[in-house]
């Protein structure tokens, strides 16, 4: 690849990546697909570029430290578990409109809807990509032809 084009090109990639990781942490994971609570999965997204040899990519991901983060953007169920006390010697909690306590209760598990918040950002700004990429390419080739 020429050096012009793959400098234009790598340049494009970052911009587009900024945007699309902009998308996932400042909308996606800050009201848009799931309320931020603690901010642990939003502070786990990372953008990882490759501009070596004849590869360029970025990629937005989690460094794996929310383990949430995949049940969130696919869904599933969880197992069932026992839920126990680890301050305390008993759980209290409010079940029909009572205040119970118990040293254990059984969580049946539970069923947790798709939250897209790394795919739907994708989806959302492919066009964009696809075409900003395209005019990079179409820009860069047409300069390369005009200082021949």
């Amino acid at each position: 690849m020429p050096d012009n084009l793959r400098a234009a090109l790598a340049e494009k990639i970052d911009a587009l990546a900024q945007d699309l990781l902009a998308q996932v942490v400042g909308v996606n994971l800050s009201g848009g697909a799931l309320n931020a609570r603690s901010g642990a999965l939003r502070n786990s997204i990372q953008l990882r570029e490759n501009n070596q040899d004849s590869a360029l990519s970025a990629a937005i991901a989690t460094d794996g430290s929310a383990p949430y983060a995949a049940i969130q953007e696919y869904g599933g169920k969880t197992a069932a578990h026992d839920i126990i006390p680890d301050k305390a010697k008993a759980l209290a909690f409010i079940a029909g409109g009572k205040q119970m306590f118990a040293r254990r209760v059984k969580h049946p598990g539970s069923q947790i809807p798709e939250r897209s918040y790394l795919r739907s950002a994708l989806a959302e700004k492919s066009a964009e990509i696809k075409q900003a990429l395209s005019e990079t390419l179409a820009e860069a080739s047409q300069r390369a032809k005009d200082s021949t």
